[in-house]
């Protein structure tokens, strides 16, 4: 029976490793994190990291929702969006035209409940956690993988569910050519230089204002921000950073936390400071997740597409896939193009 090592316990590692061990292969997946996800992130029922799936164009996602018989429901849009133009102006407010709004939905539970689901479907002792990958030695007949705890294994093949740029920073022998190691390195890591604020409160309050949730600013430390409300339960607001890793650094979790509430008061009305949980996630301070090359804010959307590694290395992950890379989709049709190539 071929053994088959996945480096990475997020969807795409995961959702590989579920359809080879249904086919029969030896799999095992190590984890870096000291928990299963990735970039996924959920905490009380509130997504962290990626919160959205489009099911009239990401069509795996859907059938994948479905066939594991999770419960979805629809981002929260009806009501108009506020726009902060200047510091020294109120918010405008907007109705976007209905031909804009692309239908979007996420998870009850949020996406954690889709991690969770596939991950049930392996044996308990396939993942194995707190395992970060600093060596590969592709031998004459098996791959030897080194790990910062000290440990070795031994694979017929390995399957790096990781970040391009983290793959950049494995020791590799024989080693790759300049040219993939340029592709690894210039390769941006989805979000990698974002930060999630998330709010919680008693009421969604901005629906009863005739508000969305969706916000736009040019000015605060929030860029957008979207009504992140469970479908019962809690009212919640998320917001995306415009403050660079940098800005966020220099002005410390306690000050930003200020500034994004006063940056809601401003949007949404004084009820915003009476909040229940405030939850920040900074993913750039998370090294399993971004480099120092993923300090720079993105300017424009990364061109994606598969890098190919060569002897028994094969790379999978959102940023590898030409259509829907930075999605949940493109992570998947990353795990069935690499099933497809190795069954």
């Amino acid at each position: 029976m071929k053994s088959i090592t996945i480096i990475g316990a997020g969807v795409s590692g995961l959702y590989t490793a579920t359809q080879l061990h249904q086919k029969g292969y030896d799999v095992t997946i190590f984890e870096a994190r000291d928990r299963i996800g990735g970039r996924i992130l959920t905490k009380d029922g509130y997504d962290l990291g990626p919160t959205w799936y489009w099911p009239d164009t990401e069509k795996t996602i859907s059938k994948l929702v479905d066939t594991l018989g999770l419960e979805s429901f629809v981002q929260h849009t009806t009501g108009h969006m506020v726009l902060e133009r200047q510091t020294t102006t109120a918010p405008e407010r907007h109705v976007l035209p209905e031909e804009s709004i692309v239908l979007s939905k996420r998870l009850v539970g949020g996406m954690t409940s889709l991690v969770e689901a596939l991950h049930a479907k392996l044996p308990d002792d396939i993942v194995r956690l707190g395992h970060r990958l600093t060596s590969i030695e592709r031998q004459s007949d098996r791959v030897q993988l080194t790990f910062q705890n000290g440990s070795v294994h031994h694979t017929d093949d390995v399957i790096l569910a990781i970040p391009p740029r983290l793959v950049a920073e494995v020791a590799i022998e024989p080693a790759l050519s300049a040219q993939t190691r340029k592709a690894l390195k210039t390769t941006p890591t989805w979000m990698a230089s974002q930060a999630k604020a998330l709010i919680v409160y008693e009421t969604p309050f901005w629906r009863e204002e005739g508000l969305s949730g969706f916000g736009m600013s040019w000015v605060g430390p929030l860029q957008e921000i979207h009504d992140a409300s469970l479908i019962d339960g809690p009212g919640a607001l998320f917001g995306f950073f415009r403050l660079s890793p940098g800005e966020r650094e220099a002005l410390g979790e306690g000050q930003v936390k200020t500034r994004v509430i006063e940056q809601l008061e401003k949007l949404y009305g004084p009820k915003a400071n009476d909040f229940l949980r405030f939850h920040f996630m900074d993913w750039s301070t998370e090294s399993e997740t971004a480099t120092s090359d993923d300090l720079l804010p993105l300017t424009a959307f990364p061109a994606y597409g598969p890098i190919e590694l060569g002897d028994r290395l094969h790379l999978i992950g959102s940023e590898t896939d030409t259509q829907f890379g930075g999605h949940i989709e493109g992570a998947l049709r990353s795990a069935n193009r690499i099933v497809k190539g190795l069954v």
